[in-house]
C-alpha cells in the first residue's frame, strides 16, 4: 500500500479522539485556556448538557488579531519554545491541540480582543475557517462550540445520556474551581444556574459552594512545607464521607491530576478512622519546582509523573494523620426543626445509604467566611451553656470521681482526645451511656473495647522478636498450580521473614516452623494471607499483616452486644478507652462515641425555643 501523508483536517479529527472525549472535555480545554490568560472571572454556558453549544466567555487577555487564525493550526501554542521549556511547565495548556481538536468537531465561533482595537471574529465549522471579520471590542475571549461531533456521527452515539454528560462537565468546574479559587466561575445549563463562586481566593468557600455547608462545616485545615512539596488544602472529618473516591482531589501546581497512589496516601492517612468501603472528602493543593512534575504523559494532562513521588506520599500521609491527632472526632447528633417545628436528626457518621432515614434539604444559605466558622461556633456554644438553667442535671450532684476528673479538664485535654466522663447507665447491654458537663455520651462496648485491644496488640506485633515457634506437628497446605510456581519462585523472600516452605508433592507443602509473632490460634491463617500477598503484589507486607491481626484478634476477644457491664467495669473501660491513640472508631472505622449536647437535649424537650 502506497504511503500518503493525511490532510490537516483528518488528523485533526484522529487527535480529537484523544483530547476531545465527550462535551466536559471541550469545557476543560477551554476553560485552563482561559485560566492561562489570566481571567479573573469565566462564564460557562451550556445547552442541551453541551452536546447542542458550550460557550466560554472570560475577561482575560484576549488573542491578537494576527493569532487568531494560528490559534486553529495543530500544535500552534503560545506557551512552549523549545524542549526545555517542557520540564518547567507552568500554564494548563501546552500541547497546542485542544483549539484545533475541537474546531475540527464543531461549529466554532471566536470572538477575541486584547482590549486595544476591535475584536476579532472567526467563524469556523469541521475546522476551516468560513468567515472572519470584525466585531465590538470587549477585552476577553467568547468561544461557542455547537453541534459536538456533527460530522463524526459515530462518536456522537457513544454519548451518553444528558444528565451524565452534565454530570462530567459539573465535575470538571468543580475541580477547576477549587484549583483556581481566586477566579469567579459561573455554570449556567439551558439559561438556569447550574454553579457560582465569588472568586474571593477562599478555598474552604468553595467547597462550601460545592459540597454544601455541612461538608464545609466538617473539614479540617492542613499545611506541611518541605524541601520539595508544600502542601496545602482541607480533609473532612471522618464521619464525613462517600461511597467512592471521586470526593478526593488532588491538585499540583494549579492542576488537577488523578493519581491512585497519591490516593491511596491520602486513605492510608485515615487508617481506622474509615469504614471499609467508605473513602473521605479531601482537596490537597501540592506545589513544587516544575522540574519535579511532568505533565505530558496523558493527551488530556489528567495523569502526571513525579521524580520524587515517595517522599510526595509519605509529606502527605503525615500532614493528615499529624491534623487528626490535634482533633477531638466524635460525632455530635444536630437537631433540625421544619417548617413546622417538627424535629429530625441528623447524624454526621456513615450509615448504610440504602437504609438511610431520609433527611431534610438543607436551604441554600448566604454566603459565609468559613475560615472562621469553627472559632465562632465554638464561642456561641460556650455563651449558650452559660445562659441555660443548669438546674436539669446539676453538677454537684455528680459523683466526686467526676467533678475531680472535670477541675483538671483543661490539664487532661493536653492527655487525652476524649471529655472525661461517667457512665449513669446501659442501653440494651450494648451501649454505656455516659454524661459530663457537656451533654450525654453513648458508647459502643465493643467497639470500644475492640479499638483498646487493637492498640494492644498492635504494639505487641510491631515489636516481634526474630525467633521462630517450632511446631511439634508440621503445618500442610495444598496450593493450586499458580500459587506453587508463586511460592518457589519467591521463596527467597518468604525465608527472610521465617517463613521456610517444604515441598511435599507438586502442590503440597509442609511448615515446621513459624516466626513467634504470629499470634496464637491464627498461624495458619496468616501463612494463607501471606501467600495471597505475595502473588497480587510480589512482595510481604508485614506492618499491613500485622495490622490486619491485630484487628482479627481484638474483635475475637472483645466484649459483645447483650452484654451488661456494672458501674466500675463501665468507667474503666471509658477510661482505657481515653488512653488509646484514636479513641474514635474502631478498627473497622465504626463510630465508637456520639454526643448529644445538652444545648440540643433542651432543644428537642422544648426547653430552648
Amino acid at each position: 500500500m502506497a504511503i500518503i501523508q493525511m490532510p490537516e483536517s483528518l488528523a485533526n479529527m484522529i487527535a480529537a479522539g484523544e483530547v476531545v472525549e465527550r462535551p466536559a472535555s471541550v469545557v476543560k480545554e477551554l476553560v485552563e485556556n482561559s485560566i492561562d490568560a489570566n481571567s479573573s472571572w469565566i462564564k460557562v454556558e451550556l445547552k442541551e448538557a453541551g452536546i447542542q453549544e458550550i460557550k466560554v466567555t472570560d475577561n482575560g487577555d484576549g488573542i491578537s488579531d494576527t493569532d487568531c487564525e494560528k490559534a486553529f493550526l495543530r500544535h500552534a501554542t503560545s506557551k512552549i519554545k523549545d524542549e526545555n521549556d517542557l520540564f518547567r511547565v507552568h500554564t494548563l495548556g501546552f500541547r497546542g491541540e485542544a483549539l484545533a481538536s475541537i474546531a475540527s468537531v464543531s461549529r466554532l465561533t471566536l470572538k477575541t480582543s486584547t482590549g486595544d482595537k476591535a475584536s476579532t471574529y472567526l467563524v469556523l465549522e469541521g475546522g476551516q475557517i468560513k468567515e472572519k471579520n470584525i466585531s465590538d471590542a470587549r477585552k476577553g475571549t467568547e468561544i461557542t462550540v455547537k453541534d459536538l461531533f456533527f460530522n463524526t456521527p459515530a462518536r456522537l452515539k457513544y454519548l451518553k445520556t444528558l444528565h451524565t454528560e452534565l454530570g462530567h462537565v459539573t465535575d470538571v468546574m468543580n475541580r477547576l474551581a477549587f484549583s483556581h479559587p481566586d477566579i469567579r466561575f459561573d455554570v449556567t445549563h439551558n439559561g438556569k444556574q447550574l454553579f457560582q463562586t465569588s472568586g474571593s481566593g477562599d478555598l474552604l468557600q468553595v467547597i462550601r459552594d460545592v459540597y454544601g455547608m455541612n461538608v464545609a462545616k466538617s473539614m479540617l485545615p492542613i499545611k506541611k512545607e518541605t524541601l520539595d512539596f508544600y502542601i496545602t488544602g482541607y480533609i473532612g472529618k471522618p464521619e464525613i464521607t462517600r461511597s467512592n473516591r471521586n470526593f478526593m482531589t488532588i491538585i499540583v501546581n494549579g492542576r488537577y491530576i488523578k493519581n491512585y497512589l497519591l490516593t491511596q496516601s491520602i486513605i492510608r492517612a485515615y487508617d481506622t478512622l474509615l469504614m471499609i468501603g467508605r473513602f473521605p472528602i479531601a482537596v490537597i493543593s501540592i506545589e513544587m519546582d516544575p522540574y519535579l512534575v511532568d505533565f505530558n504523559v496523558h493527551p488530556a494532562k489528567l495523569e502526571a509523573r513525579f521524580s520524587k513521588e515517595k517522599d510526595l506520599m509519605i509529606a502527605i500521609e503525615k500532614v493528615i494523620r499529624e491534623q487528626f491527632q490535634k482533633e477531638t472526632l466524635i460525632p455530635t447528633i444536630r437537631s433540625k426543626p421544619t417548617k413546622t417545628q417538627s424535629i429530625q436528626y441528623k447524624m454526621d457518621f456513615p450509615v448504610n445509604e440504602s437504609k438511610q432515614i431520609p433527611l431534610i434539604q438543607e436551604s441554600k444559605q448566604p454566603t459565609i467566611d468559613l475560615v472562621k466558622h469553627h472559632e465562632v461556633n465554638k464561642k456561641e456554644q460556650a455563651a449558650k451553656e452559660k445562659e441555660k438553667p443548669t438546674n436539669d442535671i446539676a453538677t454537684n450532684e455528680l459523683p466526686t470521681r467526676l467533678n475531680a476528673n472535670t477541675m483538671t479538664e483543661n490539664v487532661e485535654q493536653q492527655k487525652h482526645r476524649v471529655p472525661s466522663m461517667y457512665p449513669i447507665g446501659q442501653l440494651h447491654g450494648t451501649y454505656i451511656l455516659a454524661q459530663n458537663e457537656t451533654g450525654l455520651y453513648m458508647i459502643d462496648q465493643h467497639a470500644a473495647q475492640e479499638r483498646i485491644k487493637f492498640e494492644y496488640y498492635k504494639k505487641k506485633l510491631s515489636q516481634p522478636d526474630s525467633m521462630v515457634q517450632e511446631l511439634l506437628l508440621p503445618l500442610t497446605f495444598e496450593f493450586s498450580k499458580q500459587e506453587a510456581i508463586f511460592i518457589k519462585t519467591y521463596q527467597e523472600k518468604l525465608q527472610e521473614i521465617g517463613l521456610f516452605f517444604e515441598p511435599f508433592g507438586e502442590q503440597t507443602f509442609v511448615i515446621r516452623s513459624y516466626p513467634s509473632w504470629f499470634p496464637e490460634g491464627y498461624a495458619e491463617q496468616v501463612i494463607r494471607e501471606i501467600v495471597d500477598q505475595v502473588i497480587e503484589q510480589g512482595k510481604v507486607d508485614i506492618a499491613s499483616l500485622r495490622q490486619d491481626m491485630a484487628a482479627l484478634m481484638s474483635c475475637k476477644r472483645s466484649i459483645k452486644a447483650n452484654h451488661y457491664l456494672n458501674q466500675d467495669e463501665m468507667f474503666q473501660l471509658l477510661e482505657d478507652l481515653r488512653s488509646t491513640t484514636d479513641p474514635f472508631t474502631c478498627p473497622h472505622g465504626r463510630p465508637i462515641i456520639i454526643h448529644f449536647t445538652t444545648y440540643e437535649i433542651e432543644k428537642m424537650f422544648k426547653r430552648i425555643q
